[in-house]
């Protein structure tokens, strides 16, 4: 794989994009075409901002990675940490850039300049706090949604599906520091501190909390009823809030795929009502 291909990880930014869609479909129904230059513009935002929280992360956790993801550009050596510092500052200050082509829209500025402080905050910081962390990057997660509300000028509709996305992603993120304990050093992450069988804990009362939220939507009728295909997604969470503490690299991945089962649901819903 392109060594920036990989850095970048570019896929966590189309999910990314899939997300600020997402929040679109939720606010707008199909009249979010009538938004279509604005929606590129978000899209574009998303895409660099990701790539760019990637490669700093990949800078700064380059001594972490040579245990944890020795497959990465900097730990495999086809990388120096210097071209990873510099790719994630072109990247950053592109999104921020872009972002002011919204320049009509302040809540949406507001959303991307926020939430590259919070990214800042997170990678500078805060990711060696453990759990504050872990909600650090779930709200990053929920602010995708808000975006996509943002740019169609209806971002209260979708506050809901942002706190449920919230939500899984802590949990989330949890069951990844637990799969990564042996290569954290210099973190002191939740497991760390309270044990993994707490940690566990932790992640499946998120998990199951995001779940619990999905159901709203059904009980107020907010989507259509290809929406039911929620119930898909939140007997994963379910499956994976179980299997955390015995089985953390499998309890997140699927935590990431019903991730993307629970965008569909949200879009088809949306779309079908």
């Amino acid at each position: 794989m392109n060594k920036y291909l990989q850095l970048f990880r570019f896929a966590n930014g189309i999910m990314g994009v899939l997300g600020v869609i997402a929040g679109a479909l939720i606010a707008a129904g199909l009249d979010m075409a009538d938004h279509w230059v604005r929606l590129i513009v978000a899209s574009l935002v998303v895409v660099l901002f990701i790539a760019g929280g990637n490669a700093l992360n990949d800078h700064i956790d380059r001594d972490i990675d040579i245990v944890s993801h020795p497959e990465r550009p900097i730990p495999s050596g086809r990388m120096t940490p210097k071209e990873a510092l510099y790719a994630g500052i072109v990247a950053f200050i592109a999104s921020i850039a872009a972002s002011f082509f919204l320049w009509d829209d302040v809540l949406s500025i507001a959303i991307v300049l926020a939430a590259c402080v919070l990214m800042l905050s997170y990678e500078l910081f805060l990711k060696q706090r453990g759990f504050v962390g872990n909600v650090t990057i779930a709200v990053l997660t929920g602010m995708l949604f808000l975006l996509g509300g943002a740019v169609v000028y209806n971002v209260g509709s979708v506050i809901i599906v942002a706190a449920m996305a919230a939500l899984v992603s802590i949990g989330r993120e949890i069951a990844k520091d637990i799969e990564d304990m042996g290569g954290d050093e210099g973190r002191v992450t939740l497991p760390m501190r309270i044990g993994v069988k707490g940690a566990s804990m932790v992640a499946s009362v998120t998990l199951l909390a995001g779940a619990a939220l999905s159901i709203w939507p059904l009980i107020t009728d907010m989507f259509g009823p290809l929406y039911y295909l929620i119930l898909a997604a939140d007997a994963v969470f379910i499956y994976a809030s179980f299997i955390i503490r015995k089985d953390a690299h499998s309890a997140q991945k699927l935590c990431k795929y019903a991730m993307l089962i629970a965008l569909a649901a949200f879009m088809l819903g949306a779309v079908y009502t």
